[in-house]
């Protein structure tokens, strides 16, 4: 019997509902879903759940249930009585039945789909078929899926969470393996891996987050088969699974297309900048002003307290002239809040709650945004009087409260209990009263808790065990609480500070925000220069110069898998403008920051920003779609990044530490309208393509904006 084929598109609640019964009625009929590029097909198969064929591939892709560690032994998660589940997102769909092996626990299989695109995104649901049965979990392997090998010649391992002491940020790593090199590993974290016969190429993706080497999932291949499984704490011996406790697995995904592994790179990136995400605020080349790097002038060049520069008076000042240059999203750091947990905007520095700095920003069409440490709530904050149950322990013991940046000592709260909950309310609270739309969270480490009264283990399990499960769900609970954050507060944008190790740098969070990047990058000490830590400046590249935006551009090496416009890193506005023209010749690849002493900044200053800012903002979305090409070395002459996107518009980036003349041939068509940031040559070839010719007296950048019309500002404005 031909198995139900229906496009995504025209899902309607009735044909799904119809199809259910459909299925119902056959209990082992595949369900078959087509949304071109790719058609999905689940099965009552104990060696094949699901597979997926993408358009005129030669064959289809077929994964294994996942082995599940349930009651004496591993289980094997193939089901039966397949119905399509209805009230689903836009662009997903569900596939649910009972165990074969367990038919009191119902697997569901959630498909996200991406127009145009042959990424696959799907996770695994467990729950019981009863709402009043209980079951948990035992030891023994978790397994997510396993598939054939087949004929792949070359697989590689793209990891985005090593730490690189150099630069003191994570960058990108990838290896390549031949068939016999993958088998001899016991373990490869990726998170991605890729695959490749050279007629076409196969992606595998997980979405959690870490430092390496520390991996939480991981691949390897046995006998001929690919398989993903867990490595730590991904699920602990009792872990409950009820109906209020149902078990979620973390987003997986796969993707295939036509060509060599290279063309892989280009079409994930394409999925996690437009398809990975519900909102799509986040993904927006916005740029950003931080008052935090003139927080830190004030605390080093003056000898004043951090705080001392975070008030009404100064923001207003800045916010005008943040507004001359073409900043976006205005940022307080830390000092706007009176003590964390409460997060009660401070009386004695914005007296009136924020407010005319809101109806400022409004007026400018700018927005607000405002820093939080998650995981801190002070001794006197609601939080900690209602639920003193909900701080951070460590081997029975509750972490004696700290200062937050010079204000009220703070306890450390689990993230892996009620409080994430609480603290996503908080800042929805806070975001209503004050209009702020970006959120910054900092601080949260990856191991905090192993208490045995939270939701990350019990007093049967091991610290240990305790640890590693907070340590795996915690990324999850982030990203849960920035998704209900964007579901409350239209345009909501939430960012990460991923700036030292320790910190979850990986896919899950860019399912619901960004990260913020890189922050001075490395400390002196990083470079084993002698320092006092108690009383000396540990910062290397707060200082303005070139050597900051050597360190800062470096990790644009992930531009070739995430958007660059996730990975936030600011840049300095300081005088004179060839010094400006390197800073926003770096900020407009993608990074999208800018921080420092923007009060001081010469009129003429504020013109070279706000005109080289302008030419960006008319191509920043096509920059932010192009896939980067990149010629040389970071800080060597010369480093060139063209970021063209297909429909010709975008910019090509020269930097030149060195004197002397330098030419470049653009791998894309451009189009036909351009403008530089300095006078170059620009000749057009038959094919669309330009050669670029620059002559650079002294060190510097250069811009050429392709698509883009000069702006210039009157004269007579600052």
């Amino acid at each position: 019997m031909k198995s139900p084929v229906l496009s995504l598109a025209a899902l309607s609640l009735a044909c799904m509902q119809s199809l259910a019964a459909q299925t119902a009625a056959r209990p082992c009929s595949p369900v078959h879903v087509v949304r071109p590029p790719v058609s999905i097909e689940v099965r009552c198969d104990a060696d094949g759940l699901w597979e997926m064929r993408e358009a005129g591939a030669p064959e289809a892709y077929r994964f294994a249930p996942p082995v599940l560690p349930l009651g004496s032994g591993p289980t094997r998660g193939a089901i039966r009585d397949l119905h399509l589940s209805s009230g689903q997102p836009p662009g997903e769909f569900a596939v649910s039945g009972q165990l074969q092996a367990s038919p009191g626990l119902t697997l569901r299989i959630v498909f996200h789909l991406t127009p145009g695109n042959p990424i696959v995104r799907f996770h695994y649901e467990l729950e019981p078929s009863d709402p009043q049965a209980h079951f948990v979990f035992g030891e023994g392997p978790l397994e997510y899926f396993s598939m054939a090998a087949g004929s792949f010649t070359r697989a590689r391992e793209v990891e985005l969470s090593n730490f690189q002491g150099l630069t003191h940020s994570y960058n990108l790593s990838e290896t390549d393996f031949n068939p016999a090199e993958l088998k001899a590993r016991r373990s490869i974290m990726g998170p991605i891996l890729a695959f490749s016969n050279q007629r076409y190429s196969l992606l595998l993706a997980y979405e959690h987050g870490s430092t390496a080497p520390e991996a939480y999932l991981s691949y390897s291949m046995r006998k001929q088969r690919i398989q993903l499984s867990a490595a730590i704490g991904n699920v602990y011996p009792g872990q409950v699974i009820d109906s209020a406790h149902p078990w979620k697995s973390v987003w997986l995904e796969a993707g295939a297309v036509a060509g060599p592994i290279d063309a892989l790179a280009p079409v994930f990136r394409k999925f996690v900048l437009s398809g990975m995400a519900p909102q799509s605020d986040s993904r927006k080349p916005l740029v950003f002003y931080n008052t935090w790097n003139y927080q830190e002038r004030q605390k080093w060049f003056a000898h004043r307290d951090y705080l001392d520069s975070i008030n009404l008076d100064r923001a207003l000042q800045e916010i005008d002239v943040a507004h001359q240059i073409g900043i976006d999203v205005y940022v307080l750091d830390t000092g706007w809040y009176r003590t964390t947990g409460d997060w009660q905007v401070s009386p004695d520095r914005f007296p009136d709650g924020l407010q005319q700095i809101r109806r400022k920003l409004e007026a400018y069409g700018m927005r607000l945004g405002l820093w939080f440490g998650p995981t801190s709530a002070a001794i006197s904050s609601q939080v900690v009087r209602d639920h003193p149950e909900w701080r951070a322990s460590w081997n029975g013991k509750v972490g004696a409260p700290a200062p937050v940046w010079g204000t009220e000592p703070s306890y450390q709260m689990c993230m892996v209990s009620g409080y994430s909950r609480a603290f996503a309310q908080k800042v929805i609270e806070v975001a209503r009263a004050t209009g702020a739309t970006y959120f910054k969270w900092d601080a949260v480490g990856q191991h905090a808790c192993n208490d045995p009264h939270h939701d990350h283990g019990t007093e049967a399990n091991t610290p240990e065990m305790r640890d590693a499960s907070y340590a795996f769900q915690m990324i999850g609970r982030m990203t849960q609480a920035a998704a209900e954050i964007s579901q409350a507060i239209p345009g909501a944008i939430v960012d990460m500070d991923v700036t030292e190790s320790g910190r979850a740098f990986g896919l899950a969070f860019l399912a619901s925000g960004k990260f913020f990047l890189v922050n001075n990058g490395p400390y002196l000490f990083n470079y084993d220069l002698p320092i006092n830590k108690e009383k000396d400046n540990w910062n290397l590249f707060f200082y303005p110069g070139p050597a900051r935006t050597w360190i800062a551009r470096t990790p644009l090496a992930l531009d070739k898998w995430i958007p660059s416009t996730l990975l936030l890193t600011h840049y300095f506005p300081d005088d004179p403008a060839d010094l400006q023209e390197l800073n926003i010749a770096s900020m407009v690849l993608g990074q999208d920051g800018i921080w420092g002493d923007l009060t001081s900044i010469s009129p003429g200053g504020v013109r070279t920003m706000a005109r080289l800012i302008n030419g960006y903002k008319q191509v920043r979305d096509d920059m932010a779609a192009a896939d980067p090409v990149v010629t040389g070395l970071v800080s060597g002459s010369p480093e060139i990044h063209e970021k063209i996107a297909a429909n010709g518009r975008g910019a090509v980036v020269l930097f030149a530490p060195s004197p002397g003349e330098y030419e470049y041939t653009t791998r894309h068509t451009v189009a036909s309208q351009h403008w530089s940031s300095q006078p170059v040559s620009v000749m057009g070839f038959p094919d669309g393509r330009a050669h670029i010719t620059a002559k650079f007296d002294d060190p510097g950048a250069r811009i050429v904006y392709f698509g883009a019309a000069e702006w210039r500002r009157a004269p007579d404005s600052r």
